[in-house]
């Protein structure tokens, strides 16, 4: 298993730039078809596909072959690459780590890579221990990392000593100094735990964390991973209004807020952030992807694949919509298109896998014809 970095072992320094993004794309020119490269706030120019790193089995093999396709992600025109500390007990950031390494030897810059990480769910390091609640317990609580009344639903921390915790290890696990992105993970999970009051206070005083750690520039941005709560119907519990999330930042941190990236599942199962209207601007109600736009958030989507259930079986229409025969293909090029939305993450752990992706980079992404075209054939 590739280790972490010692703590006195230097960190590659700096991060993903509008500059050092723009020349990336420019390596692509002629290859890369119009609408691959998109830029965002700040001037940051992204693949509109990345990578994620989630499934598989926490063992060597599954290691290298992490490292492997990250390089050749990379190499082949995707500059967005995602994990997160407990994703295969902190294999996948090494792994990352790993690959970043042999890429910025093969001359690829730190400034053209936005690489993305996560915390908040309680994770082991390398396996899971035989005694988990006493791992946790000497690793975190004798240490003062965190409370017993931090924890929610027996799994779930964003208290700052924690935030500060997993945001070291993740640094040290991916070799950098800064990390581009850095999500609370699945923060909703506590909404069934605490009542809405605390919830709110927990995500301020994270935000006022993760502000501390923008201005010592050990992350560049932050952002929410989410899985329903920007998707569900507003009546539901587990509903997250982004303009108050937002708001929160602009208490926290003022208009000049980093509060900038919200990660959500967007497929042709789970086509929810570009067509229900639950999220609040200007008093009408609006899908998430005009509400992002409109709050100046990157949205970006995960399980575009839904884990691979979208690589067989879809509808005929679907193919005569979008016009691709392959259905992973067909699935990659709807989460990929929409406007509004950055990047469609996929998660590949295999070579192969990345190399059929990489066929859509030279295809444009789908047009708002070909969207209406799908959308009327749906109903």
């Amino acid at each position: 298993m590739p280790s972490a970095a010692p703590l006195n072992e230097e960190r590659k320094s700096g991060s993903a730039t509008a500059e050092g993004t723009l020349r990336y794309a420019a390596r692509f020119q002629g290859r890369a078809a119009p609408g691959h490269f998109r830029e965002i706030r700040g001037g940051l120019v992204l693949s509109s596909i990345g990578i994620g790193t989630y499934l598989g089995e926490p063992d060597e093999a599954t290691d290298g072959a992490y490292t492997d396709t990250v390089v050749a992600a990379v190499e082949g025109g995707i500059n967005v690459v995602d994990s997160a500390i407990n994703y295969r007990f902190q294999r996948s950031e090494r792994a990352v780590g790993e690959a970043l390494r042999e890429l910025f030897h093969k001359g690829f810059g730190r400034d053209e890579i936005m690489v993305c990480t996560k915390a908040g769910f309680l994770t082991p390091d390398g396996e899971m221990p035989a005694d988990p609640n006493m791992y946790f317990s000497q690793e975190f609580l004798e240490r003062g990392v965190f409370r017993v009344e931090d924890i929610a639903a027996g799994c779930h921390c964003m208290a700052p000593g924690y935030l500060a915790d997993q945001l070291d290890r993740s640094r040290r696990n991916l070799g950098l100094e800064t990390i581009d992105v850095f999500y609370l993970h699945n923060p909703e999970t506590q909404l069934s735990e605490v009542p809405p009051e605390e919830f709110r206070r927990r995500i301020r005083e994270a935000f006022l964390f993760l502000e501390a750690a923008v201005a010592s520039k050990q992350i560049r941005a932050y952002g929410m991973a989410t899985w329903n709560s920007f998707r569900e119907d507003p009546k539901e519990a587990g509903f997250l209004s982004l303009a108050e999330m937002v708001q929160i930042a602009k208490d926290v941190a003022g208009d000049d807020h980093h509060f900038r990236f919200v990660q959500l599942p967007f497929n042709l199962a789970m086509p929810e952030a570009l067509t229900r209207p639950n999220q609040a601007v200007d008093g009408r109600s609006v899908p998430m992807v005009q509400a992002a736009r409109a709050a100046g958030v990157a949205l970006v989507t995960s399980a575009a694949l839904l884990q691979g259930q979208l690589t067989k079986n879809l509808p005929a229409f679907i193919n005569g919509a979008l016009g691709l025969k392959d259905n992973a293909s067909l699935a990659l090029q709807f989460a990929r298109s929409v406007p509004g939305l950055t990047t469609a993450l996929v998660g590949m752990s295999q070579v192969r896998h990345v190399k059929a992706n990489l066929e859509l980079i030279g295809v444009q992404p789908a047009s708002r014809e070909q969207f209406m075209k799908l959308f009327e054939q749906r109903s």
